[in-house]
């Protein structure tokens, strides 16, 4: 089994693909695979200013705000026009689409998920409650508010900005909040 575990904050900041904000890279699978070539990629993204999304044509995105007061997505043909400040609620768009984000109250934070969409799919959930996490041979576990016993091959414990992500084994998950708080996003990715 490859399972790795991860603090967010432990993650460096590294730059956008076009420069206009940084990320941190949480998975980039397969291992080794740059930009122009992952199949499937999560990171975090701190956007602190007005500007242009990168490009990713051939890549499907979800993008889900973890904290700020988000941004207004808009595209330059028109079929986006998203408002992103709602806490915790995935929007999913076409990484070819030329989107422009403006900040709608200083700066945020934002979960960012890309497949591509010719070797891969994801399901991404938020979950506040217990549950059985159907089994996937790749996925990604996030805590974002309280902690979380993850029961699996393994019993791990997560406080927010936790997490693990899994490949090449088929993993089942039993997830339990131990907070009444407790929010996590949960990923799945089939080939």
């Amino acid at each position: 089994m490859t399972l790795h575990r991860f603090d967010v904050q432990d993650v460096p900041a590294m730059p956008w693909k076009n420069g206009g904000g940084v990320t941190r890279e949480i998975v980039c699978m397969p291992p080794g695979a740059g930009m122009g070539d992952f199949d499937w990629r999560v990171s975090i993204a701190h956007i602190a200013g007005d500007g242009p999304f990168s490009a990713f044509p051939g890549i499907d995105r979800v993008i889900t705000l973890l904290s700020g007061g988000g941004v207004h997505l808009l595209g330059d043909d028109g079929l986006v026009n998203h408002r992103l400040d709602t806490l915790l609620s995935p929007f999913a768009f076409a990484g070819e689409a030329a989107i422009h984000a403006r900040l709608l109250a200083g700066d945020c934070h934002d979960f960012n998920l890309m497949t591509r969409r010719a070797v891969c799919s994801a399901s991404l959930q938020v979950l506040r409650s217990a549950c059985e996490w159907p089994v996937a041979a790749q996925g990604l576990l996030m805590a974002v508010q309280g902690s979380w016993r993850l029961e699996g091959p393994s019993t791990h414990t997560l406080l927010p900005q936790q997490g693990l992500w899994w490949s090449e084994t088929d993993t089942p998950w039993r997830l339990c909040p131990q907070s009444p708080d407790a929010a996590l996003l949960a990923l799945n990715i089939t080939h």
